[in-house]
């Protein structure tokens, strides 16, 4: 599985850092993004559980 978020479409509501901090981080500006695009095989349904949550739909699937 593999992520990215869209940086012109989130608003650094951090819902995706709270369930998956594995996976994301903030950015300096408060943005989210992947810290890496490749999730690890354990993290994958948390951070589906991201992806349906994020407020702005700004997390991807590739």
């Amino acid at each position: 599985m593999k992520v990215w978020v869209d940086d012109g479409t989130c608003r650094g509501h951090g819902m995706c850092l709270t369930l998956c901090p594995e996976v994301f981080s903030l950015t300096d500006d408060g943005y989210a993004e992947a810290i890496s695009s490749d999730v690890p095989t354990e993290f994958e349904a948390a951070t589906r559980e991201a992806i349906a949550c994020c407020p702005e739909q700004a997390i991807k699937e590739n």
